[in-house]
């Protein structure tokens, strides 16, 4: 079950798919090493290096590859300031609808959402494999994450590999879990719903109380995002529409695809009656290149998407607490 998820043609093949005329070019493998841990460096696990102090304190690479792993991290993630934020507590958002009212911490916030580069990382070091990664409840669904041709890996891909020309293109076709086993694999987590609308709303703590419409202001500007109405037909590159960005430099808040979160989908209808689905919902936000009503694509809107569901316009980015020294 997906609310609020309108777009045009939704039921077509995806963006990433492709056609007789794009023929289907498999991203070269690459080579691991056996290291643990410059296999983590290698894969851009970086949160995880610097969660190992202890596990690789007697590496004699350590120190060069956690110095490595904290540079890529300032330039991969960007801090969200404390807030707060109001979030609709019902599928109608109207004058006098019930809304919960949230305060947030600093955090770091990926600065793009993850490739399907990256998330070749994660597949090539056979983290479908590992079941550590996965809560025991879902274990019986594994089976079901499989690519086109039946290999462990996301909806679209072909024989475990991603389309060449999609790799720094937000990976797409994975579900709640594969969302959340990538991050934690990584060493992050997923944001949580409140962190996400602070993050695109941007209201800090101020006299002012302002809130954003969208991460660049308060008017739509169709050069800053890509939904329906951007005529792009499918997703871009996640560093595409750099006018778009929040003040802290995140991108692509608003539309390209929507973003998995940790919340779990709580919400009553106009007969104030709570929306279920048939699996856990958990939330979605941020609108995706398909979105065709523009209200749908501003930074206070919020959708539930089934936990298993592999949707061709949903992906995710990463967070993390602020490290502790």
């Amino acid at each position: 079950m997906a609310l609020g998820l309108f777009s045009r043609n939704k039921d077509s093949a995806s963006s990433q798919a492709i056609t007789a005329d794009r023929p289907y070019i498999p991203a070269e493998k690459v080579k691991l090493t056996g290291d643990p841990l410059r296999q983590a460096l290698q894969t851009r696990r970086f949160g995880r290096i610097l969660q190992g102090r202890r596990q690789w304190a007697d590496h004699p690479d350590f120190k060069k590859t956690y110095d490595a792993a904290s540079q890529a991290l300032d330039e991969c993630f960007a801090l969200v300031p404390e807030g707060f934020v109001s979030i609709a507590m019902s599928i109608f958002d109207q004058p006098g609808s019930p809304e919960k009212d949230s305060e947030t911490e600093p955090f770091l916030l990926a600065r793009h959402a993850v490739t399907n580069a990256e998330y070749q990382l994660f597949v090539d070091a056979g983290a479908y494999e590992d079941l550590e990664l996965w809560p025991e409840e879902i274990w019986p669904h594994l089976i079901d994450f499989k690519d086109g041709t039946g290999e462990s890996g996301p909806r679209f891909w072909q024989g475990g590999r991603h389309h060449r020309d999609l790799a720094s293109h937000p990976v797409v076709g994975i579900s709640f879990y594969e969302a959340a086993a990538y991050a934690d694999w990584a060493g992050y987590r997923l944001p949580t719903e409140v962190e996400w609308q602070m993050a695109a709303g941007w209201r800090i703590r101020s006299s002012a109380h302002v809130h954003r419409r969208y991460p660049w202001g308060d008017a739509l500007n169709l050069n800053c995002c890509n939904i329906w109405a951007s005529g792009h037909g499918g997703t871009l590159p996640v560093n595409a529409c750099p006018d778009g960005a929040a003040p802290n430099g995140v991108l692509q808040l608003i539309g390209n695809v929507w973003e998995w979160t940790a919340a779990d989908f709580e919400a009553v209808d106009r007969d104030g009656r709570q929306v279920v689905g048939e699996t856990l919902l958990k939330v979605i936000r941020g609108g995706a290149y398909d979105t065709y009503f523009p209200w749908q694509a501003v930074s206070a809107f919020r959708s539930g998407l089934g936990c298993v569901a592999r949707a061709h316009n949903v992906g995710f980015r990463c967070a993390m607490n602020l490290p502790q020294d």
